[in-house]
């Protein structure tokens, strides 16, 4: 089974987080000791064990997303947050380690702008250029191609249908009375130039939508538009609860509660409409 389709391994019990961690962090990281061991071992070194038994024994290692799924959250996020330089680059390239492909990760980067702004996106672009750099043996990116052609509103609004139609019409009339060109500009460039792009599909990009807007924790109504969207486009429930659990270990425990509560809170809604 290659990377993209490995599952994550279910976690076994309580004395084997350690290695368990370690395993799945070397095939992250790519290499036999994870540095961030050494680098911890002088002030911290109960922080590095920490970082291994839970962040991967525990939290990478859980079933629900594979470990591309998991790397291209990861980077979604830390590119939106924008104050973790360092695990971005690594996150990066622990993305091409489990077999993610340089455009998929280029994509993800600019589907951050929508999100956290063009300076977060061109941040992370900029660290992915650097661990590219770094990796002259791999098979360089492909650019994905924009959209051609076509009106740019009827694309969006056809792309924003897909994901959630109906509370997307509702951000658009709320802004009539204020703001109107901001409701062209979020059809057209959100959705007719960032979302139909090729390079990601759609539940690939909500997925990591969810994962970045948990993390910014800033945008409760925009996750839980992005949540329905997940599961419009073939994402499960528990793929939603998997990407916020994951976040606690990179914007904290309290986004990754507020994001459950959000979850928790869509889930409902839709099990009231089927009802």
């Amino acid at each position: 089974m290659n990377n993209e389709q490995r599952e994550a391994t279910t976690p076994t019990g309580t004395d084997d987080r350690y290695e368990r961690g370690l395993a799945a962090l070397r095939q992250v990281g790519g290499e036999e000791r994870p540095a961030v061991l050494d680098s911890l071992a002088d002030i911290a070194p109960d922080l590095g064990r920490y970082t291994v038994e839970f962040g991967y024994g525990d939290i990478y290692s859980r079933p629900g997303l594979t470990y591309r799924e998991r790397q291209l959250s990861t980077v979604a996020a830390l590119a939106a947050m924008g104050n973790a330089a360092p695990q971005l680059r690594f996150h990066i390239g622990g993305a091409l380690n489990v077999g993610c492909t340089r455009r998929e990760i280029v994509e993800t980067l600019v589907h951050v702008c929508v999100y956290a702004g063009f300076p977060a996106a061109l941040n992370g672009l900029a660290a992915a250029r650097e661990v590219f750099g770094s990796r002259p043996d791999d098979a360089p990116a492909t650019p994905a191609s924009a959209p051609e052609g076509g009106d740019r509103f009827e694309r969006g609004k056809a792309a924003l249908d897909r994901i959630d139609g109906h509370a997307g019409r509702q951000v658009i009339d709320s802004l009539q009375d204020i703001a109107p060109d901001l409701a062209r500009y979020l059809i057209e460039f959100c959705f007719g130039d960032i979302y139909s792009r090729c390079g990601l599909d759609l539940k690939t990009r909500e997925l990591v939508t969810v994962a970045l807007c948990t993390a910014l924790g800033t945008v409760g109504p925009q996750l839980r538009v992005h949540l329905h969207g997940l599961l419009n486009v073939g994402g499960t429930r528990e793929e939603a609860v998997e990407v916020i659990m994951q976040m606690a270990g990179y914007a904290g425990f309290p986004a990754a509660l507020n994001g459950i509560a959000a979850a928790r809170e869509v889930f409902a809604q839709r099990a009231g409409e089927t009802a």
